[in-house]
């Protein structure tokens, strides 16, 4: 099975296994099943909290690995980077966000919040790796890691103050 079949089965387990929650039974205990009632993110504009969410290694690593590539990006964005380029940096913001599916230990809220981020930022990659002349989803992609420096405490990523300017 490939990585996105994978990882759009862990999706819809989290939805099943959300459903279960809801049912009133109770849910099995997977590594992800943390995550089922975060899979849809809520629509409208995400807030930051009143104190920014601590992130911790795999938070900052998994980030760092998005960082990079959207990074690299930019490269491609200004012509000086080949369609397969940006298909494998698309790829690495794909991996990346697996492994934060994987490793996530967030509080509830926190998790939320990152999901937001993650949903919209895995779909314009996925966008991109399917189809590297719809160069847009690079700027899909800054877009939906915007809110992360104003929401999560990572010392990798701007200040929130900077984070807000830009």
């Amino acid at each position: 099975m490939n990585d996105r079949i994978r990882l759009f089965a862990a999706v819809l387990l989290c939805g099943a296994t959300a459903g279960l929650a809801a049912a009133g039974s109770e849910p099995p205990h997977e590594a992800h099943a943390a995550h089922a009632a975060h899979t849809a993110p809520a629509p409208g504009p995400t807030r930051a909290p009143a104190q920014r969410w601590a992130s911790d290694a795999a938070l900052r690593e998994g980030m760092s690995r998005v960082r990079t590539a959207l990074a690299e990006l930019h490269h491609y964005e200004l012509g000086h980077l080949p369609p397969a380029a940006a298909q494998e940096r698309a790829a690495e913001v794909e991996a990346a966000i697996r492994f934060l599916f994987a490793n996530c230990t967030l509080a509830p809220d926190a998790d939320a919040a990152l999901h937001r981020i993650l949903l919209p930022l895995l779909t314009a990659a996925q966008r991109l790796n399917r189809d590297p002349a719809q160069r847009d989803a690079v700027a899909a992609m800054r877009e939906a890691v915007a809110p992360y420096p104003l929401q999560f405490d990572d010392p990798g990523w701007a200040a929130p103050a900077a984070a807000a300017a830009q």
